[in-house]
C-alpha cells in the first residue's frame, strides 16, 4: 500500500507491504468557526473571571507562548486572545516565548510563528533564556528538593497568561497548560533537576499519564509558586486547525484538555510489532534529530524487544548545533553505556535526558533514520541505522522477520499507541 508519511513540510510518499497496521489519530475536523469558539471559550472561562473583568488599565500583562519547535496555531490565537486585552496598552503587554532549554526564534521564525498582526501590535516579545542568570529570579524549592528559577520579567508581571496546546507528551503526560511555565519559563538548574536520570526513569513519567508522574507533579507544584492567573489551551489536527478550545483555571482548563486529546490519541492494539515505521509529524516537530526523539519514544510502546523501529524526521535543523544532546549522545559506544554513564551519581549534563530516552528505545530495539538532512556519519555516531530507502529498508526488515507483523504510524506521536492489558 502507498502511504503518506508526515516528513518535513510536503511529506514522504513509500510502498509499504499490504498487510501493515496503520495507526493515525482520529480525525477530528477543525471547529468551523475557530474565531468564535475562541471568543466563547475566553468570554465563559472555566473557574475564573473573564480577561476583561481581571484586568485593567496599568496592569502588566504576561504571555506565555509556545515556540518554533510546536505547531500551534498562535497567528490565530493571538489576535483574538488580544482583542480581549484591548482595554490594556500594548506597551503593556510582554510576549513570552517559552523555548525552555532550546535556542532563541529568530526574527523570521516569530513572525511565523505569531503572525503579522501580533508582531507589529506593538506588545513586547521576549525571547526565554533558560542560560542567562540575570534574566531569572529564585522563587523556591519544590518539596521534592528542585530549585526553583523563572523568568524575571515574567514573575514581574501583574497578570500572567498562558496558551499552549494539549497532546500526550512522551514522559510529562501532557502538553501545555503548566508546562507553559516549567519548563518553558525556568531557568536550566530548574530543568535539569526537573529532568534528572531517576525522574525520567520512573514509569509513571510517560505518555497520558498524569497520576504519580513525578515529573506533572513537579511542573504544577512549580507553576502554583508565581500563579498563573488564566490559561488557553487547545487541542489541534494534523492540518493546524483547532479541534477544541479551553479557558481559564490553569488546570482545571489542562485537565479538561488533556482528557480531550486523550480519547482521540490514543490508540490501543494487542500485541507487539517486529517493525514499527514512525515519523515525528512532519514540520516543525521533525525539525531536528533532538525532537525525532518523541516519535521513536511513540514507536517504542510497541515493537517487540529485539524489534526493528524506522523513523522518518526531515532534521532541516540538523542535530541540532546547540545543548549537549549530541555530545553526550556521541560519547559512550553503545546505548548500554551511554544508560551507565547517565546513571552514574553527579553525572548531571543538559539535554541528558533526551539522550536517556533515545538510549532506553535503543538499548531494546534497533532504530533506523530516515533524514536528508543529516550525514550518513551524524546518524551512525547517534547509534542509529542510516536510511537510504523507507520501502528497500522496511521490506529488508520484513524479510529478517519472516515477513512478519509491522506497524506504521504516519503522523508519529500525534497518535501514541500502547498494548491493551
Amino acid at each position: 500500500m502507498k502511504i503518506r508519511l508526515a516528513y518535513g513540510k510536503e511529506g514522504l510518499a513509500v510502498e509499504l507491504p499490504d498487510h501493515a497496521t496503520l495507526i493515525e489519530p482520529d480525525y477530528i475536523p477543525s471547529l468551523p468557526d475557530e474565531t468564535g469558539a475562541l471568543k466563547t471559550a475566553l468570554r465563559n472561562p472555566i473557574g475564573t473571571m473573564t480577561l476583561r473583568q481581571a484586568t485593567i488599565p496599568g496592569h502588566k500583562i504576561g504571555i506565555s507562548v509556545c515556540d518554533i519547535t510546536r505547531p500551534i496555531p498562535s497567528d490565530r490565537i493571538l489576535p483574538v486572545l488580544l482583542g480581549e486585552l484591548a482595554h490594556i496598552p500594548p506597551s503593556d503587554i510582554t510576549i513570552f516565548l517559552a523555548t525552555g532549554t532550546h535556542r532563541s526564534n529568530s526574527n523570521q521564525e516569530i513572525e511565523s510563528m505569531l503572525g503579522e498582526f501580533v508582531v507589529n501590535h506593538g506588545c513586547k516579545i521576549v525571547n526565554h533564556d533558560a542560560f542567562d542568570s540575570k534574566a531569572l529570579t529564585r522563587v523556591g524549592v519544590t518539596e521534592g528538593g528542585i530549585p526553583v528559577f523563572l523568568n524575571k520579567e515574567w514573575a514581574g508581571c501583574d497578570f500572567r497568561i498562558t496558551t499552549g496546546f494539549v497532546e500526550p507528551h512522551f514522559f510529562a503526560g501532557f502538553s501545555g497548560g503548566p508546562k507553559m511555565v516549567a519548563p518553558g519559563l525556568a531557568g536550566f538548574d530548574t530543568t535539569m533537576a526537573l529532568h534528572n536520570a531517576e525522574m525520567i526513569s520512573h514509569p509513571n513519567a510517560r505518555w497520558g499519564i498524569t497520576k504519580g508522574n513525578p515529573i506533572h507533579d513537579s511542573i504544577r507544584e512549580i507553576a502554583r509558586m508565581i500563579p498563573v492567573n488564566f490559561s488557553l489551551d487547545v487541542t489541534i489536527n494534523k492540518n493546524r486547525g483547532i479541534t477544541s478550545v479551553y479557558a481559564g483555571n490553569l488546570f482545571e482548563v489542562h485537565r479538561a484538555a488533556s482528557r480531550f486529546a486523550l480519547s482521540t490519541a490514543m490508540q490501543g492494539v494487542n500485541k507487539p510489532f517486529d517493525v514499527v515505521v514512525t515519523t515525528n509529524s512532519g514540520y516543525p516537530l521533525d525539525m531536528n534529530l533532538y525532537q525525532a526523539v518523541k516519535g521513536m519514544s511513540a514507536a517504542s510502546q510497541v515493537v517487540k524487544k529485539g524489534g526493528s523501529i524506522v523513523c522518518v524526521a526531515e532534521c532541516s535543523d540538523g542535530i541540532p548545533d546547540h545543548g549537549r544532546y549530541y555530545e553526550i549522545l556521541t560519547s559512550a559506544e553503545s546505548p548500554t553505556a551511554l544508560l551507565d554513564m547517565i546513571n552514574t551519581p553527579g553525572f548531571d549534563k543538559h539535554d541528558q535526558w533526551q539522550v536517556q530516552i533515545q538510549a532506553l528505545i535503543q538499548a531494546e530495539s534497533d532504530v533506523y533514520l530516515k533524514s536528508d538532512f543529516l550525514s550518513d556519519n551524524q546518524i551512525k555516531r547517534a547509534h542509529l541505522i542510516p536510511v537510504e530507502d523507507v520501502a528497500n529498508t522496511v521490506n529488508h526488515l520484513m524479510g529478517k522477520a519472516n515477513n512478519g507483523t509491522i506497524c506504521v504510524l504516519p503522523e508519529g506521536p500525534q497518535t501514541i499507541p500502547f498494548i491493551r492489558r
